[in-house]
């Protein structure tokens, strides 16, 4: 059993004892612990906003977490079955004073999470998240008389309203996907995405539609994570010739992997840099991804006298990143758009429109176009750490050997040469130092990994 509690919420595996796993009792207690910490920073606060993506455990979480928010006596706006993005959107759509989304995202089956936002349908800062924790693990909260007792409202309309709202968006330009003709295939893998992106292709005007695990049940069809050794399935598709274009989503819709129309990946990193190419062309700014993706866009972001920043690793970073540079169009590596235009927050809906709309001005293959941004491959290493090892003084060992080189030291240590990066950030779940690399072939991205985890092993 599993419970980790970080800036990405709260999440574990369904059972087991309290403390342990995700189990009936945390699910209440971190609950509590959220709507005590919304109602200490907003008196006023009255509204909470729930939805959930469609794994197995979804329902009884819901239970729990809605009866808890009504229990601290606030009112619940009930989504039901609706994307990440979905619901950070009706957060602010409703006027509501923060959110829960019910989902492990990528994570398998066995795990659920609460994903806790703000009155900006926006994820809670680092600092809020302890603050959250904190109120929990000492059970500092109260809960409402009887005739304070929240009441829940259902609003399933939410999935709709905000496909209509990435329809609006200024860049979107639904006649020239209609006109295109695409055949387009998608691999929800059976959460709620298999509702959600079928819907949305209707709306920009997708014909053809093919779509694989898209039944919304929550019986994962393979490993949830949209990478390429997950998505055979719909890489055969593609190979026989049976579409323009494959979309492939995670459990909660807030990534987006892109398949090319001979069946091999167009690569995650680079969703974000075709997106951005789009939007650059005709809304020049800045940009921003964090410190483990790719090069490619900042090199889009040159070739338009655009200004690029990293950030941190983490959705929040990222966003803070963008809001101080007031970024056109920003994201991480794992296929997450954020288009601040509409929301700031990774939505595979808006990456799917912008997309599309790309292809079709473009009057490209998907290929084809991938041909023409910069080739990089990423290599994902990693180091087991023991006890005893120093990681704050291997990082500034790191940092010392490397000094001739570009050094950022905001999430762990990044190392920029002139042909590629090495990215070494300690894991907050596992024992071990991440190590990321990238070049212009995966030959090289070893080479340069090596170069940096030699320094670590030969502590070890």
């Amino acid at each position: 059993m599993a419970l980790i509690k970080s800036i990405s919420g709260i999440r574990g595996t369904i059972g087991g004892k309290a403390g342990e796993g995700l189990s009936g009792v945390d699910i209440v207690k971190f609950t509590a612990a959220y709507a005590e910490f919304i109602k200490r920073n907003n008196p006023a606060a009255k509204k909470i906003v729930v939805g959930r993506d469609a794994r197995l455990s979804g329902k009884m979480v819901e239970h729990l977490v809605s009866g808890t928010l009504i229990s601290m006596g606030l009112d619940v706006i009930n989504i039901g079955l609706a994307s990440t993005p979905t619901t950070e959107v009706a957060v602010t759509g409703s006027g509501a004073d923060g959110g829960i989304i019910i989902t492990a995202s990528h994570n398998p089956k066995q795990w659920n999470a609460l994903k806790l936002l703000n009155s900006k349908g926006e994820f809670l800062s680092d600092k809020e998240g302890k603050q959250i924790i904190s109120i929990a693990e000492a059970d500092d909260y109260s809960f409402a008389i009887v005739d304070s007792l929240g009441h829940e409202y259902k609003d399933e309309t939410w999935t709709m309203r905000h496909i209509e709202m990435v329809k609006n968006l200024k860049l979107v330009d639904c006649e020239a996907i209609e006109k295109a003709d695409f055949t387009v295939a998608v691999d929800a893998v059976n959460s709620v995405g298999g509702e959600v992106i079928p819907l949305l292709l209707k709306v920009l005007g997708v014909k053809k539609i093919i779509e694989l695990n898209c039944e919304v049940n929550g019986k994962f069809a393979h490993n949830p994570e949209p990478i390429p050794a997950n998505l055979t399935d719909i890489s055969l598709l593609m190979k026989d010739g049976g579409a323009d274009v494959g979309f492939v989503v995670d459990p909660d819709v807030d990534r987006l992997a892109v398949v090319m129309e001979n069946g091999e990946m167009f690569v995650e990193e680079y969703t974000l840099v075709a997106v951005a190419d789009y939007i650059l062309r005709h809304t020049p700014g800045a940009t921003v991804s964090n410190l483990s993706s790719s090069r490619a866009l900042a090199d889009i972001s040159k070739k338009y006298g655009c200004s690029y920043s990293a950030a941190a690793v983490g959705e929040v970073n990222v966003v803070d990143k963008m809001k101080s540079t007031n970024a056109v169009i920003g994201g991480e590596g794992n296929g997450g758009v954020i288009y601040p235009e509409l929301h700031y927050g990774r939505d595979a809906l808006v990456g799917v429109a912008l997309f599309l709309t790309l292809l079709a001005k473009e009057g490209k293959k998907v290929s084809e176009l991938k041909k023409t941004y910069p080739a990089y491959t990423i290599v994902k290493n990693k180091v087991e750490l023991t006890p005893d090892i120093n990681v704050e003084a291997l990082l500034d060992e790191v940092k010392e050997k490397f000094k001739d080189e570009k050094v950022t030291d905001i999430d762990g240590v990044k190392i920029d040469f002139d042909e590629g990066w090495v990215h070494l950030r300690k894991s907050n779940t596992e024992p071990i130092i991440r190590v990321y690399s990238e070049a212009a072939t995966p030959e090289r991205a070893e080479e340069l990994a090596l170069s940096v985890m030699n320094i670590i092993t030969g502590k070890k």
